[in-house]
């Protein structure tokens, strides 16, 4: 199942919070497993194959950290590329953890950590892993995400019964492809 609920923010605070509903079977402490998903915000063009982020792309990395700043997540992971460290930098620093890298070849690996692990998690990818990511997690990715589109925000909250996916907007609005 996957919910488009726009701009609307405050249902984050909503979706980290523990229910019996939701309380994933193997977690200890009986809270459920959430993922929230990005791709990279917007990045430079530097001409290289690994750019940095924009100024806008600086911003909406900033917002995603005060958004996120009271979700509980607990891990932060991004692939090995500036831009996916540096969108996911802000969060991590405000909530003082590292950013884990993650092989975006591995996919079903990271799902498999990530549902290991239980806990609240923040994935920063790329336009075409992100929603692959989503999937491996079971979820609903929902349309492919366009080259001009930054302002995607996967909630994956896993249960015993599946996955229940909310995909919100956030920041800036992309362009239309």
């Amino acid at each position: 199942m996957i919910a488009t609920l726009g701009r609307f923010v405050p249902l984050l605070a909503l979706l980290s919070t523990s229910t019996p509903a939701l309380a994933q079977s193997n977690t200890s402490d009986g809270q459920a497993t959430v993922v929230y998903l990005v791709r990279h915000a917007e990045r430079a063009d530097d001409g290289t194959d690994d750019p940095p982020i924009s100024d806008a792309g600086t911003a909406r990395a900033n917002l995603l950290a005060r958004m996120l700043a009271d979700a509980g997540v607990d891990r932060v992971h991004a692939t090995a590329y500036r831009r996916t460290r540096a969108t996911a930098a802000p969060l991590a620093e405000r909530l003082e953890l590292g950013v884990e890298a993650y092989d975006p070849r591995d996919l079903s690996g990271l799902a498999t950590h990530i549902r290991n692990e239980g806990g609240r998690h923040l994935v920063v990818g790329h336009s075409n892993t992100t929603p692959a990511a989503v999937a491996a997690l079971g979820g609903e990715p929902g349309t492919p995400i366009a080259e001009s589109e930054h302002d995607r925000l996967y909630v994956v909250t896993l249960t015993p019964s599946g996955a229940v996916t909310v995909l919100l907007r956030f920041g800036a609005p992309s362009p239309d492809p």
